[in-house]
């Protein structure tokens, strides 16, 4: 396995390093710019994953459930490093134990955004790589950022995942691109009333990207059953309230009347299963944070 040191390293065209996927494209940068792990293998099975700045609970839920499944099956995944979709694929990608790799708009030696500075670091220590085409010291500027989606989706064998993009979003400009490239382009559906998933619902609505719900509709793993059977490591209520929660998020007196127990019990319990790690509340809803049996 090839390592580099927390030095910048220099990897140009035809060298052996040099990621055969980035040759193939038609403006190849003549060099890239890395540090971390940058060994072949990397990159043998990988996915893009992109998307909105402006992320909504349903798009990090939507990563927490597909990344979780990339990470158990060593699939490195590829984003931008930049607000929203791209920060979560990465943050998620080290929680589940798996590597991921940031394509920078900017010089390594730049951080930006700058609220990723521990971000950097862990995808490093978790084996991953950061790289660049841009000198290392080199500021972010507008122009930079579409010219760094061709190296993201240059980079993933599997293709390109597009969760939660507006109708003018960067990420349909990696769609085009992965599209050129003859690479394979997914998107998952989003909400219909949400401006955020336009870009996403008009890539499936013209064909142009392939529909799925789920990490084994790219991986071509048999999805598994759904347990029908109760949680046992949860209690009879926790069980009502998981149940239901897994259709939609819902604030504590509509949980009470769908299970018909007393807003008490049930405002108990989901303190409960918060301490627990199971679910999260936001804007007076809860939403599943875990998922059992995923």
């Amino acid at each position: 396995m090839y390592w580099s040191d927390n030095t910048i390293q220099i990897s140009k065209i035809g060298d052996k390093y040099y990621p055969e996927n980035l040759s193939k494209i038609k403006t190849p940068p003549q060099q890239i710019y890395y540090r971390g792990n940058f060994d072949k293998s990397l990159f043998a099975k990988s996915i893009a994953i992109v998307g909105s700045r402006r992320i909504t609970r349903y798009g990090k839920d939507v990563i927490d459930k597909f990344v979780s499944l990339f990470a158990a099956n060593n699939v490195t995944t590829i984003s931008g490093f930049m607000y929203g979709v791209d920060t979560q694929v990465h943050q998620k990608t080290v929680e589940y134990g798996g590597k991921t790799i940031a394509v920078f708009g900017c010089g390594l030696d730049v951080i930006y955004p700058q609220e990723n500075d521990r971000l950097y670091t862990q995808i490093l220590e978790s084996g991953g790589a950061v790289i660049s085409e841009y000198e290392p010291k080199a500021k972010p500027h507008l122009w930079k950022f579409p010219q760094r989606n061709r190296i993201v989706a240059a980079l993933a064998s599997l293709g390109v995942l597009i969760i939660e993009a507006g109708e003018k979003s960067g990420s349909l400009i990696t769609a085009k691109i992965a599209w050129q490239e003859g690479k394979k382009v997914y998107a998952v559906p989003g909400n219909v009333t949400s401006s955020v998933s336009a870009g996403t619902n008009l890539l499936l609505k013209k064909g142009e990207a392939i529909f799925v719900t789920r990490a084994e509709d790219i991986l071509g793993l048999k999805p598994k059953a759904e347990s029908q059977n109760q949680h046992p490591e949860l209690s009879l209520l926790e069980n009502k309230i998981f149940k239901v929660l897994k259709t939609e998020p819902l604030n504590a007196d509509e949980i009470a009347a769908q299970i018909d127990e007393s807003v008490v019990k049930v405002g108990t319990t989901l303190s409960i299963m918060g301490l627990k790690g199971l679910v999260i509340e936001s804007a007076g809803k809860f939403y599943l944070q875990k998922l059992l049996d995923r």
